[in-house]
């Protein structure tokens, strides 16, 4: 049902808007990204698997995929809570993965800038490292934006970034070109950061969003390179500017568009493809393979220079 709502409020590309699915559980207000969900269904028993994460419920086969069911409930609040036959599955689909989220009821979409999506205080998000990405304005509701890429990381390590794949690379001479890089995760971003400079890129600079990287680049604007900038990586989920609106900014400034893009990021799907090429994207890759992105910052560059 939800593939043919999504078809009526595609967004435009580069107009820093989003649309969020406003969920409930336990009465408190979530949201996650429409572009991450691919179907809503009733939930169903599942099967248990034995040696798993605790917020792992276990596996069901809706079709002909056996997809895992994580107990959102059960992560968020650490107790197991009363399952109920009107609880829904969320089936999610990024970093080329499907997955299905319990969760109680689903609202509705709320389409939003991704100014009015304020990154949680400290008192929120402790040292950071939060499952909460931003808080949303969403017509008269504050809705907590949960970091699902977080959520799968934590329960199953290995799909996110291996900093092995940046070592099978071997020994790399030091480049001194400056990378500017906007990632939102507090975890994504030390990860990506980390393994940049041991791939060589040791003059890379991170930025939490993509309003920040992009302000950076206009007060550089006449330094060398321009902006302070060889190459730009960019996620597209952030808060006050995303990164298809981040890469429309770039290639549409006559001072910075010679500067190769790379959007990198877990929503990498056709319909994100078309867009970041409309957009002048240089190459969109998929998270986590980092090895690959490793491989196509050199290329760029060589090419360029």
């Amino acid at each position: 049902m939800l593939e043919e709502d999504k078809k009526g409020i595609l967004l435009e590309s580069g107009t820093n808007e989003i649309e969020i699915m406003e969920f409930t559980i336990n009465e408190n207000l979530y949201g996650i990204n429409v572009a991450k969900v691919r179907e809503i269904m009733m939930s169903t028993p599942v099967k248990a698997i034995p040696q798993v994460h605790p917020a792992v419920e276990g596996i069901f086969k809706p079709r002909d995929a056996v997809l895992t069911v994580v107990d959102l409930p059960k992560y968020l609040t650490g107790e197991s809570g009363e399952k109920h036959e009107k609880d829904l599955f969320i089936i999610t689909n990024f970093n080329k993965l499907f997955v299905a989220f319990r969760v109680h009821a689903v609202l509705g979409i709320s389409r939003i800038s991704w100014k009015d999506i304020q990154r949680p205080d400290s008192t929120v998000s402790g040292s950071g490292d939060s499952v909460a990405t931003g808080i949303a304005q969403c017509g008269n509701n504050l809705v907590t934006i949960l970091d699902f890429e977080r959520i799968v990381a934590d329960i199953a390590p290995q799909t996110t970034i291996q900093m092995s794949e940046v070592e099978s690379l071997g020994y790399r001479e030091c480049r001194e070109m400056p990378v500017l890089v906007a990632e939102d995760s507090v975890l994504l971003s030390k990860m990506i950061g980390e393994a940049l400079r041991k791939s060589g890129y040791i003059n890379v600079t991170m930025f939490p969003n993509g309003q920040e990287l992009w302000d950076y680049l206009v007060r550089n604007r006449d330094a060398t390179p321009p902006g302070k900038a060889s190459l730009i990586i960019t996620d597209i989920e952030m808060p006050q500017m995303d990164g298809h609106r981040l890469t429309k900014l770039v290639k549409d400034a006559q001072l910075f568009q010679h500067i190769p893009v790379i959007i990198f990021s877990s929503l990498i799907t056709e319909e994100m493809r078309v867009k970041g090429k409309q957009l002048g994207a240089n190459e969109q890759l998929s998270k986590p393979e980092i090895g690959h992105l490793v491989d196509v910052m050199d290329h760029l560059l060589e090419t360029k220079a």
